[in-house]
Order: C-alpha cells, then sequence, then structure tokens
C-alpha cells in the first residue's frame, strides 16, 4: 500500500495492540489473575482422584464394593524369613526362633496388626528354606507408607540378630514408601533442573538476561495460575499427583515456546528497522495469530484424553488444557504489554559473546531477517531433489517407526520399573522366587447376599480348592470374612508371579475357568477380581477401547483447524500426515530402546520387555499437540511469504530458514527438559522422557527441515488447494506484515508503518 499502512485482524492484533496501549493495566489483570487463582484454589482445596475411579473392568467394580461397604482394607506387609546357605529349615530351631523374634519386634512397634505365624498360615516354601510373616498396618491404607519406617527398623534389628538368615520386609505400605520416595526424589531432581537448563538455553539464544528471563517468567506464572484453577476444577474433575507433574512438564514447555515466538519475530521485526510499536503490532499479528492457532490444537489434543474413560487420563488431560490456554492467554496479552513497557530495556544483560547480532545481518551487511546457514545449506539440497530427499527421509523415519509394530504394553512390576537400584527389588524377586505370585496375589472381591449362607461357603470352598488344581495357582489361597459387610476377600497367588503374561494366563484361568463354575453358579454373588495383574489387564483393555475414539477426535479436529488457519486443503492433510509420522517415529524408538533393549545402555536404561500401559496414548496426545507448536509456526510464515508475492518454492526456503533460529532454541529446550526425566531412576520415567525428546528432536528436524519443505515443494501450487464449496467457512487466516507485496484489502483496524 502506497500510504506506508496495511491492514491487521484477528484476536492477537486486537490483543496485542490493546495490550501495547494499556500496559500497566494488562499487566495487573494478570497479576491479579494469577494471585486470584492461587488464592481460591488454595482455599478450595483440591478433590483427588478416587482408588475406584481409576480404573475400568472389573478392577473397577472391585473397588466400588470395597468402597461401598465402607471397608478400609489395610495395608499387608511380609516379612521373609529365608536361610542363606540352605543349611536351615523353617523346622530348625533357629529359624522357628527368628520368625519369633521377628512377630515380637513388628508387633512390638504399636503400628501393626494381626501378625500372623507362618507355621499357622501355612506359609512355607516348597523347599523348607523360606518363610513369611504377614501382617497389616493399621491406619488408612494409603497413608501406611508414611507410618512403616519403625516397622521397617524393627526388622533390620531382628535381621542383626540372626545373620544365618535373611530378613527382610516388603509389602504395600514398604513399596509405597520405596516408590513414593523415588518419586519424590527424581522430581525433585527434574524440577530442580528443568529451569536453570531453560534459562541457560534461552540465554545462548537471545544473548542478554531480560529477554531470558520473559520466557521462564511466563510459564512460570501460568504454572502458578493453572495449579490454582486445578484446585477448583478438581471439585467437578478430581485431580492427582500424575496430573500435577503432567501440567508442570506441558507448561513450561508450550509456555517458553509461546514466549520464544513472539520475543523473537518482534526482536527480528526492529532489527528489520521498524519501529518498536509497528515491530510489535507486526509480531502481534504474526507470532501471536500462529500462538492461538497453535495453542487452540494443543488443547484439543489434549482434550482427546477426556474421551478414555480413565480418570487418571482426564484428569491429566483437562490440567495440560488448561495450562496450555492460560500460557497462550498470557503470551497474547501480558507478553506485549511488557515488551512495551521494556522498549529497548528488553536488552539488558547483554552477555557480548553470545549476543546475536551478526547473526542479524544479510549478506549486504545490514541488519535484517535472522538466516541460518546450516538450515540454507540442507534447504538448498532438499529442494534441488525434493523428491529424493522426501524418499530417504520418510524411509528412514519408517524404518525407526517399524519396531512399533511389535509394541507390548503393561503396567511394569517392580523390578522392571526400578531394576536392581533398590534392596526392595532383590526382596520381590525372592519372595516371588520362593512363593511365586505371593507378593502380587489376585484378589476375589466376593459380595453376597449372605456370606455366610452354606451355598456362598461351599461355593468358596470350592474356589480354592480349584483355583490350586486348575494350575492358576500353587496356593496358599487366603479368605477373609468380612461378616457385618457380607463380603469376603479371597487372596490368591498366581503362577507365573512377576512374569505377567505367565500371570496374565493364571487370571483368564480365575476368571474364565474356575470362577464360573463355582462363585458363578450361586444365585445373586459379585466375584469381580482385582490385583496388580487384574488391574494391568483391565487398563490395557480400556485403553485399547478408547484408542479409536481419541484418535478420531485429535486427528479430525486437527485437520479442521488447520483447513481454517491456512485455508489450505493440502496443508492440512500434510500437517496431519507428518505429526503421525514423527509420533510413529518414536513410538518406534521406544520399543527398540526399552522393548527389546536395543543401546538401551546409551540413555542408562535397560530393556524391561515392556512399555508402561498408559505412555503410547500419552504421547499420542501430547506429541501430537506439541508439534503443532514448530508445524504452525513454519507454515504460517511460509504462507505468509507467499502471500507477498514470492513463488511458492522461494517462499518454503525463506519461511524454514527465517524460523530455524527459534524453532531450533525451542526444540533445544524442549528436548532438554524432557531428557531429563530421561536420567530419572524410573524405567517409567526414563520412557516418557526418551520418547518425548526423540520425538520433539525428529519433528524439528527431519519433519520441519526436511520432510515438509519436500513435500511442499513437489505439491507446488496445489499446496494452497481450497475449494470454492469450501469457502463458506469461517476465515481464522491474519493480514501480513507490512512488507506485502500484494496486500489484500480486508477489514480490520490499520496500523502504520
Amino acid at each position: 500500500m502506497g500510504n506506508g499502512e496495511t491492514r491487521v485482524r484477528g484476536i492477537a492484533a486486537r490483543a496485542g495492540g490493546w495490550s501495547a496501549k494499556h500496559r500497566w493495566a494488562a499487566v495487573g489483570i494478570w497479576v491479579l489473575f494469577v494471585v486470584l487463582a492461587m488464592g481460591l484454589g488454595s482455599a478450595a482445596g483440591s478433590v483427588e482422584v478416587k482408588e475406584s475411579d481409576q480404573l475400568g473392568g472389573e478392577t473397577h467394580t472391585a473397588a466400588k464394593i470395597i468402597e461401598d461397604a465402607g471397608i478400609d482394607e489395610p495395608a499387608s506387609e511380609t516379612v521373609l524369613i529365608q536361610a542363606k546357605d540352605g543349611s536351615l529349615k523353617a523346622t530348625d530351631a533357629a529359624f522357628r526362633a527368628a520368625v519369633a523374634d521377628v512377630m515380637k519386634a513388628v508387633d512390638g512397634t504399636g503400628k501393626v496388626t494381626d501378625v500372623q505365624s507362618p507355621y499357622d498360615t501355612d506359609t512355607l516354601s516348597k523347599d523348607g528354606r523360606s518363610a513369611l510373616v504377614q501382617f497389616d498396618m493399621r491406619g488408612d491404607a494409603e497413608t501406611a507408607g508414611d507410618r512403616v519406617e519403625p516397622v521397617l527398623k524393627a526388622v533390620a534389628d531382628v535381621q542383626k540378630d540372626h545373620e544365618e538368615l535373611r530378613i527382610e520386609e516388603i509389602g504395600g505400605a514398604s513399596m509405597n514408601k520405596t516408590f513414593d520416595d523415588a518419586f519424590g526424589d527424581d522430581f525433585k531432581k527434574a524440577e530442580y533442573s528443568a529451569l536453570p537448563v531453560a534459562l541457560g538455553i534461552l540465554l545462548i539464544a537471545f544473548g542478554a538476561v531480560v529477554a531470558a528471563l520473559l520466557p521462564v517468567a511466563l510459564a512460570m506464572t501460568a504454572i502458578m495460575a493453572t495449579m490454582g484453577l486445578m484446585g477448583l476444577v478438581s471439585h467437578l474433575q478430581p485431580m492427582d499427583d500424575t496430573a500435577s507433574s503432567v501440567m508442570l512438564l506441558v507448561g513450561l514447555a508450550v509456555g517458553v515456546d509461546y514466549c520464544l515466538f513472539y520475543l523473537r519475530r518482534e526482536r527480528e521485526e526492529r532489527a528489520a528497522g521498524r519501529s518498536p510499536e509497528v515491530a510489535l503490532q507486526v509480531a502481534a499479528a504474526t507470532s501471536g495469530r500462529a500462538i492461538i492457532v497453535s495453542g487452540v490444537t494443543v488443547c484439543v489434543a489434549m482434550a482427546g484424553m477426556l474421551f478414555t474413560g480413565l480418570a487418571t487420563f482426564e484428569a491429566m488431560g483437562l490440567a495440560s488444557l488448561m495450562v496450555v490456554a492460560v500460557a497462550m492467554v498470557g503470551s497474547v496479552t501480558v507478553l506485549p504489554a511488557l515488551l512495551s513497557l521494556l522498549g529497548e530495556r528488553v536488552e539488558k544483560g547483554r552477555i557480548p559473546f553470545l549476543h546475536p547480532d551478526k547473526r542479524r545481518k544479510n549478506g549486504n551487511g545490514q541488519k535484517g531477517n535472522s538466516e541460518s546457514r546450516f538450515w540454507t545449506a540442507v534447504l538448498k539440497v532438499v529442494l534441488a531433489r525434493p523428491a529424493i530427499a522426501l524418499v530417504v527421509a520418510a524411509g528412514a523415519l519408517l524404518a525407526i517407526a517399524a519396531p512399533a509394530l511389535g509394541m507390548k504394553t503393561q503396567n511394569l512390576t517392580l523390578d522392571q520399573e526400578f531394576g536392581d537400584s533398590l534392596p526392595i527389588v532383590g526382596t520381590y524377586n525372592r519372595v516371588n522366587d520362593a512363593f511365586p505370585g505371593g507378593s502380587d496375589p489376585a484378589e476375589v472381591i466376593v459380595k453376597a447376599k449372605d456370606i455366610n449362607a452354606p451355598e456362598v461357603k461351599s461355593a468358596l470352598a470350592d474356589f480354592r480348592a480349584r483355583a490350586i488344581s486348575s494350575g492358576a495357582s500353587r496356593g496358599p489361597v487366603d479368605i477373609k470374612l468380612h461378616d457385618a459387610e457380607n463380603i469376603a476377600f479371597v487372596y490368591v497367588p498366581l503362577v507365573g508371579g512377576s512374569d505377567l503374561d505367565k500371570a496374565g494366563e493364571s487370571l483368564d484361568k480365575l476368571r474364565d475357568e474356575v470362577r464360573p463354575a463355582t462363585l458363578g453358579k450361586v444365585d445373586g454373588v459379585q466375584a469381580p477380581i482385582t490385583g496388580q495383574v487384574a488391574g494391568s489387564k483391565d487398563f490395557n483393555d480400556q485403553l485399547a477401547g478408547a484408542v479409536a475414539p481419541v484418535f478420531a477426535f485429535v486427528v479430525v479436529f486437527a485437520f479442521l483447524l488447520m483447513l481454517l488457519s491456512f485455508r489450505s486443503v493440502t496443508i492440512a492433510i500434510t500437517s496431519i500426515a507428518l505429526n503421525l509420522l514423527s509420533v510413529a517415529a518414536a513410538y518406534g524408538i521406544l520399543v527398540a530402546v526399552f522393548q527389546h533393549g536395543w543401546g538401551a545402555s546409551l540413555v542408562g536404561a535397560e530393556g524391561v520387555g515392556a512399555i508402561i500401559t498408559w505412555l503410547p496414548l500419552f504421547l499420542f496426545v501430547i506429541l501430537f499437540g506439541l508439534s503443532m507448536d514448530y508445524h504452525v509456526f513454519v507454515v504460517s510464515r511460509i504462507r505468509e511469504a507467499r502471500m507477498r508475492g514470492r513463488t511458492t518454492k522461494d517462499a518454503i526456503q525463506h519461511g524454514v530458514v527465517t524460523t530455524a533460529g527459534v524453532v531450533t532454541s525451542a526444540a533445544v529446550i524442549m528436548v532438554a527438559v524432557f531428557a531429563i526425566f530421561g536420567t530419572l531412576s524410573m524405567q517409567s520415567m526414563k520412557q516418557m522422557g526418551v520418547g518425548l525428546a526423540a520425538a520433539v528432536l525428529i519433528d524439528a528436524t527431519i519433519i520441519r527441515g526436511v520432510l515438509l519443505p519436500a513435500v511442499m515443494a513437489l505439491l507446488g501450487e496445489r499446496n494452497w488447494y481450497f475449494p470454492k464449496w469450501l469457502n463458506r467457512l469461517p476465515d481464522l487466516t491474519h493480514d501480513e506484515s507490512p512488507e506485502a507485496v500484494t496486500p489484500r484489502v480486508e477489514g480490520g483496524e490499520r496500523i502504520s508503518v
């Protein structure tokens, strides 16, 4: 336009313009929002996910029966007493003395109840070298791990007096304590490491302390506000610790990314010679709009978790959705206000040898758009031979994804989760070797109108006998009656023990053969089977049923958002295809490393034969959402250049190389933060960290730097295919920056250049 004006429209442009004009009001509103959210959330308290709501299938039914009956099932503990060299037998006097000392010691703590001798319960191993002293922790089972320390110390003291025997404790409380300690230490390490790592990378990217602090400040205030909102929302959708951890991870990633996109565009426009006001307006209209498109897409992806029917997934999805929405709103409102307030002071605290002034100069020595030399060279090769680049890159990713075809998922056992890093893992293995399935027995929750009715007692006795005769268990099968509630708990050690495949076969025998032939013949009796093995199977079954609706929801809505945002059927389709390819490659890496153990030592892991059950669907949703950050940002710049009058090929070159710096910085931050989780002691956290880091790395390099430009170069003008009959759809595109060669005259507000 000859008068040096262009038109800018859209929510992001208007929000940025208002915030820049009313900067103190915008900052004040944001601070007030964060403080109110935290205060109200703290006052309201948080509602935790109930155990009965965490799973579906028989596991859910069993938990619901126990909950409705008001039975507080105690945390059970076991002390293994075992001859070290085989010289002692359980019938020997020294062995019996050790058993008596253990029973006296644990009972003397006052923390336990119902201490049972192995000679009364027949919990002696077949070889006569091992015995189990069993007891329950007093009080609430969920907090028993907080009270088990004195009992563990008492057992350790008995061990000192009987060096010829191995005396060690394991059970629900002690395993929970071990798990919580490891989980807490891991996340403290991750939390303490993530922020300094992100800040360090931002210092390198911006070369100025103030500019580097802005993204971290935005991310942290978004996380703080969301923590408060989670407390309020938990009264409608209960939350848990996992949801908080995932929210922290996602909030840090997107909060830093969104601010990075906005800030780099504003600095780029100022470096090109524009006034601070116009640079901010251009950033609002372009990067601000890309942030909204990306944020909405991520929110839609996270909303997919709400279709699983699993309370933990629903909590994770809702928490992630909220933090993304808060970070997105903050990026297009308070960030422009802060940039307007700071002006040139955003460059305060310059680090001379890190400051990217030199990278802002073009070939004529003038300041201009930052272009990456590396990606310029890569793009030259890719655009010269796009077909070859497409075949090579896609072929490599498909090869990486191939192991995913044999993916096996299950809940990890204690030894799979921690390997040999914790002493209790050795105890777990020794108990399972001596008493297969004894550490994690199946639990049959029998509910009847009268639990003491002759036909019910007879069915219980038949069930106990058939559980052993069928080969599903080697016994002993223990039955605990709750007469007042007309409920019986039947504990069945499964053949297979910690081998979940074999234990799963034993579970199937109980459910499909033993139960129908015994308890199933008594009218009015419910007998759902729960326990670790059953929980893993029910969780897998429910997730398998949720995959299709979650997949369809995320893909369809992402397609529609891309279609409306870029008004191109082609770009919408290729966006979905490329994102699916990066997710598939991440799956392949996970299976290769953690299931088969290929190269596992390189990441400090080991092949455990399976992927944690919740991870594949979680990764799909998270990665599909987060990968849109880069995709929307890059494609927006390509479209912007195309609308300025460049050819498609030139637009691709311009869009990719000018965004390479910010995409690389954002990707390095994400990879670094996710990789921290790959260093933690728990295999499930390692799997999550490695999967996320690998996917982001692939997405920001091979997908955005090679496949995207290759595909777009091959499609040419077909990239912008949009049938006339679709013109009725809403137009979510934005007008371009003030360099437009072919300006589009549409309604909106004017900005002066």
